[in-house]
């Protein structure tokens, strides 16, 4: 079954540190962490008092960085709220797992739930290998079924990395202030 450490580290390493840009619609976020969509994470008061005893972005990470109650605190939310959620410890494939993780890390559980069980029924041969499954974001047994079961996973994994480019290209089209975003969610893919 997968291993949501080397998932984890994967994500963190596009994720990266503190930031806070114009043009993210989650605001400020550490490590990914967006503000405007966690308010209430217990690790924004050290963020804010690293913020005040720091003279720039680089000096507030290696701040942040070195707090191993902070980094342990960042590991733990990603664990329950992405990928204890989608239930991804009981996939057995560990680069879907991967890809299900980051994806709902940079787009939400529930998008990166849909992805997969579209790919799932996408992949199907149109009924013949096996029949749809709900369309839902709601990771149930079928789901996990299907998936560990799946006699292509190979391509499942494709797929669901084709609906992951092709989300960003929507939100780009659709909001072009979006666009600066480009390089760094393509890495993602």
């Amino acid at each position: 079954m997968a291993n949501f450490d080397k998932a984890y580290a994967i994500t963190m390493a596009h994720e990266g540190g503190y930031a806070n840009h114009p043009s993210d619609t989650g605001g400020e976020t550490y490590k990914g962490i967006a503000r405007n969509h966690n308010p209430n994470w217990k690790g924004w008061h050290v963020v804010d008092a690293a913020k005040r005893n720091a003279s720039g972005t680089d000096q507030l990470n290696r701040i942040l960085s070195a707090n191993a109650d902070l980094q342990a605190n960042v590991r733990t939310f990603y664990k329950a709220n992405y990928w204890d959620v989608n239930r991804l410890d009981q996939v057995s494939d560990q680069l879907l797992a991967e890809k299900l993780f980051d994806i709902g890390v940079n787009m939400g559980v529930g998008r990166a739930a849909r992805m997969w069980q579209e790919a799932v029924n996408l992949t199907n041969q149109n009924g013949r290998a096996y029949a749809d499954i709900a369309v839902d974001g709601i990771v149930g047994a079928m789901t996990l079924k299907r998936t560990n079961e799946h006699p292509r996973p190979a391509l499942l994994l494709q797929v669901v990395r084709a609906l992951q480019g092709e989300r960003y290209l929507n939100i780009m089209r659709n909001a072009p202030s979006q666009e600066v975003f480009a390089a760094s969610w393509f890495s993602r893919i």
